[in-house]
């Protein structure tokens, strides 16, 4: 079955950075879009960002846009978000995600149990 995990969220000062991974299996990665999305507290699930099979087309939430770089490894089947100068409005639970469609509210046929970014000083 598919499943997708994610790693490396953590705590952050505001302008620091993470790196956020995702080792999925149970599907042929390299013919998927894949995505990731995030859920702030109290509101619904938002799109970040989204990277075509290959890897040349990303595509990035107005929010993110300049900050967040979306990148995969389809030898490794992982996908990656490196994230630069975080905000406090950055604070949420991020999902690697596929088979969405929409942006706010997004809706996802399959994301992981998420890995958590708080952005605070």
């Amino acid at each position: 079955q598919v499943q997708l995990v994610e790693s490396g969220g953590g705590s952050v000062q505001p302008g620091g950075s993470l790196t956020l991974s995702c080792v999925t299996s149970g599907f042929t990665f390299n013919s998927y879009r894949m995505y990731w999305v995030r859920q702030a507290p109290g509101k619904g699930l938002e799109w970040v960002s989204t990277i075509n099979t290959r890897g040349e087309g990303t595509y990035y939430a107005e929010s993110v846009k300049g900050r967040f770089t979306i990148s995969r490894d389809n030898a490794k089947n992982t996908l990656y978000m490196q994230m630069n100068s975080l905000k406090s409005e950055d604070t949420a639970l991020y999902y690697c995600a596929k088979d969405c469609r929409g942006t706010a509210p997004v809706f996802c046929d399959y994301r992981g149990q998420g890995t958590q970014v708080t952005v605070s000083s």
